[in-house]
């Protein structure tokens, strides 16, 4: 068989730390022990033979093409100059848009500047770099965004282009050169702005390289003699979104439906000299969010026209102490994900996966929280359990299985129906041998990511015959998949450098099924690293799509007692109110760690940012900006562990709610349940 249970924690150096010393209920028998990890060799203790002191990686820059290849070879030396022969592997800086294999092979995906880095396994902390810069395909077509065919006199107007480039991107990166025909009717400046000097006809042109595109304008006699503007409130707090409406009217009053109307700021802020970014912004809608207490006004500007209206603006003041519950330590393996599910029985479980290790997935009673202890185990064929999912009704478990020894990889389908007695009922590995990262289960449905190219779907009505009914996988070159998340018939799949895509799978919306999905929305953005997507509907009205990023610029560190990892991206707040045409409206960035896994619920958003820990916050209300600075954040919880894989290393994987605590999951050290305290209690510094 390829699964066998194990309950011999002592081998596995599994520790139980609990808030208070609670006996727990007796276990099922254990079987034999999984075998002890081997023994690793004290961090401490000098190497033999000379030290790597320096990695020159040649070339020592990359000019490539997008699709173009190359080779890149290290030299590592001792102090002395002398050359060593030692282990180097390289690696990406961003792996999916550029593809480096672990002996230098490189493939230029995607445009933009990137880094290969060399590392050495017996020195992590020596390491040589080369920089890449991937040239995009020369632009190909470039289109008129809202033309302005009749322009009023006096009138200031943003102009804007699409610029897409021979391989189908959609450019920003690129300068445009603008020119009138007649700048002394209206003239352009070197950001696309033109303003209306007097009137007549002119021709406008844009140009990037060799390709331009251009247009006739009229400027026109200007009708607007007073602007009317209201607010939906006069006051609010820090994060809240306030709408300006401004209206363009003549010298009868009427409405002069085609006026432009640019909308700006001026702070009045008690403490600005050490800010960041500005205090407040409005966006061209009139949309006004602001992150810093103080009175501001608020301009209007139309052809010829300014009013102004005030808005005042308090603190937030969300904040709110955190506390640990309880703990079921894993200090001798990384831990990956957890699913929490109240079980047949009515006691609440907790399964949670293991990475880089020897295929084990634990399962734990956390009915108390403070006194939680293992009740079972399991081991696959597997070197890493990346995901671990419940079904609805808490009584089949799936298991992702990456690194197995026969390469067949696939899904673990269990028997959860008591999870103190864990049992085997199928696996699935038809076509799925490149290895399973993520999965979910819907409606006897799991949606399994395969290799990293498309989701399988997978009937499993009868767990013990599990058989495929359909996949989805984009039609886009160099197309990567890493999760996928199903609610009311949707699937959301996140999908690197093509962001995040929506498909019917059984909502309706588009006529999908299991068995034929259809993709009918999507969302991408230019970080190219869509990495996890939850979907949520606010009280609001508005439907958003959170969706992280995964980046790890200076690499990723396994080794066990090695160098505490940083990571960086951030959450993407999108509005997929309306699906065909997605807009990003907020973010939450926290400036010295990146995303991992998130969950939404209440307007609460818990989001785990690895080296930044658990985080907790405010997504009430409409949504803008962000959020991080707008003093939005509830809460955060550093799970620091002096035993961990990585001693004292926060790093924390993902978060889940449930029943009142906060259980997540961190990958140096196991799982964790902390709670927020009630704001009534008075906080103390």
């Amino acid at each position: 068989m390829s699964c066998v249970r194990s309950l011999a924690l002592a081998s596995l150096a599994i520790s139980l730390a609990a808030c208070s010393g609670a006996t727990p209920p007796p276990q099922s028998p254990a079987p034999a022990a999984a075998p002890a990890r081997a023994p690793q060799p004290d961090a401490s203790t000098p190497a033999m033979g000379p030290r790597p002191a320096r990695v020159t990686v040649q070339p020592s820059t990359l000019t490539l093409k997008v699709g173009d290849t190359a080779t890149v070879t290290a030299v590592v030396v001792d102090s002395a100059g002398q050359a060593i022969d030692t282990r180097v592997l390289f690696v990406s800086s961003n792996r999916r848009s550029l593809i480096v294999t672990t002996d230098g092979h490189v493939q230029a995906i995607d445009g933009g500047d990137y880094e290969v880095r060399a590392l050495l396994p017996s020195a992590p902390r020596v390491r040589g770099e080369v920089s890449v810069h991937v040239e995009y395909p020369p632009v190909a077509s470039l289109g008129w965004v809202d033309p302005h065919e009749r322009i009023y006199l006096g009138a200031v107007v943003p102009l804007a282009l699409t610029i897409t480039d021979g391989g189908g991107h959609e450019r920003s990166d690129v300068t445009v050169q603008w020119a009138s025909s007649d700048p002394s009717i209206a003239s352009i400046d070197r950001y696309g702005v033109l303003t209306a000097h007097r009137t007549g006809q002119v021709t406008l042109r844009a140009s990037v390289d060799s390709v331009s595109v251009s247009r006739t304008a009229r400027v026109v006699p200007n009708p607007v003699r007073t602007i009317r503007i209201s607010v939906s409130a006069d006051s609010a707090r820090t994060g809240d979104v306030i709408h300006v409406a401004a209206q363009a009217l003549d010298a009868k009053g009427q409405p002069v439906a085609d006026a432009p109307i640019l909308y700006s700021l001026a702070p009045m802020v008690a403490d600005t000299l050490f800010a960041t970014s500005a205090p407040a912004e409005i966006d061209a809608e009139g949309r006004f969010v602001a992150e810093e207490p103080g009175r501001y006004t608020v301009l209007a500007t139309g052809p010829g026209v300014v009013v102004q209206t005030g808005i005042t603006i308090t603190a937030r003041d969300v904040s709110q102490r955190v506390q640990l519950v309880g703990r079921g330590a894993v200090r001798d393996v990384h831990t990956s994900d957890l699913w929490i599910w109240q079980g047949a029985d009515g006691r609440d479980y907790a399964v949670t996966g293991t990475w880089g290790a020897n295929g084990v997935a634990y399962f734990w009673d956390v009915t108390d929280p403070a006194a939680a202890f293992l009740v079972d185990s399991v081991m696959v064929d597997a070197r890493t359990v990346n995901d671990v999912k419940i079904s609805e009704d808490g009584r089949v478990a799936v298991l992702t299985r990456e690194g197995a020894s026969n390469r067949k990889n696939g899904i673990v389908i269990l028997d959860v129906s008591d999870p103190r007695n864990v049992q085997m009922l199928s696996t699935f590995d038809d076509e799925l041998t490149g290895g399973v990262h993520n999965t979910f289960i819907y409606h006897n449905h799991v949606f399994a990511v395969n290799n990293g190219t498309r989701y399988d779907i997978i009937d499993i009505s009868d767990p013990r015959m599990p058989h495929r009914v359909g996949r989805f996988e984009l039609q886009v070159p160099g197309h990567r998949v890493h999760d996928v998340w199903v609610e009311d018939g949707i699937a959301y799949s996140s999908n690197w450098a093509n962001g995040v895509v929506l498909v019917d799978v059984g909502n309706g919306v588009a006529g999908g099924t299991p068995e034929h999905p259809v993709e009918f929305a999507s969302y991408k953005y230019p970080m190219k690293s869509t990495h996890a997507a939850f979907p949520y509907r606010s009280p609001t009205g508005k439907f958003y799509v959170f969706i992280g990023d995964e980046m790890f610029p200076y690499g990723l560190n396994t080794a066990a007692g090695g160098t505490p990892n940083e990571a960086r991206g951030y959450i993407h707040i999108v509005d997929f109110t309306d699906p065909d045409h997605p807009q990003e409206v907020a973010r939450y960035q926290v400036p010295e760690a990146g995303s991992h896994n998130l969950w939404v619920e209440n307007d609460k958003l818990y989001v785990a940012f690895y080296n930044g820990g658990l985080r907790v916050v405010d997504v009430s209300g409409e949504l803008k900006g962000n959020l991080y600075a707008q003093g939005r954040e509830i809460a955060r919880y550093m799970s620091y562990d002096p035993e961990g894989v990585i001693a004292n290393a926060p790093f924390v994987w993902g978060p889940q709610p449930y029943k009142g605590n906060i259980f997540f999951t961190d990958w140096n050290s196991g799982l964790w349940t902390v709670t927020l305290e009630p704001r009534e209690q008075p906080l103390t510094p």
